[in-house]
């Protein structure tokens, strides 16, 4: 029979290695994640107006975005969501390329037109820029492995407490 103490060792091992690639994708993207609205490479800043009430359509906000040439929308099926956020006097046109018009919903102008990383990091995140099948065959065992690592991690960093605790008790015992 295999000591438990060396299968802990072994199982612990060869998890960091098989979950080594998608754990380090996991971490970089998280950290990015984290900074999104601190690193515009990542996510672009929100603008703000004094305009909070909205008085522009939603015919108005598209025609405003599809006024920007890098956006490269052409119709409806061009946006993949319109985040309207009137405390900010803004909307949030997201295109499915990934660029991120920010229109003023008081006037319908234009405030700023950049590239949007965010959104294609969290899909890098989760595993599902990689495939569906990557997302639930790769990245989700991955992330039972590290639990699984953390369990042995925690068990391999109390062993040595418990060994000095059981050889106290022994040595007392014998007094």
């Amino acid at each position: 029979m295999t000591n438990p103490r060396l299968l802990n060792r072994k199982l612990h091992r060869w998890g960091s290695i098989a979950v080594s690639i998608p754990f380090l994708i996991v971490i970089v993207t998280g950290l990015l994640l984290q900074l999104k609205k601190q690193i515009e490479w990542v996510q672009p800043p929100e603008q703000k107006t004094r305009n909070t009430t909205p008085t522009v359509s939603m015919q108005q906000i598209f025609d405003a975005a599809k006024s920007v040439p890098e956006a490269k929308i052409t119709d409806w099926s061009s946006i993949d969501r319109i985040d309207v956020r009137p405390g900010k006097g803004l909307a949030k046109v997201a295109t499915v390329d990934h660029w991120e018009i920010q229109v003023d919903i008081g006037t319908g102008n234009v405030l700023q037109s950049a590239y949007r990383r965010s959104d294609l990091i969290e899909t890098m995140h989760d595993g599902s820029w990689f495939a569906d099948a990557a997302k639930l065959w790769v990245f989700l065992p991955s992330g039972i492995i590290v639990l699984g690592l953390w369990i042995t991690g925690i068990y391999l960093f109390l062993l040595p407490y418990r060994a000095k605790a059981n050889k106290r008790r022994r040595e007392s015992g014998d007094a």
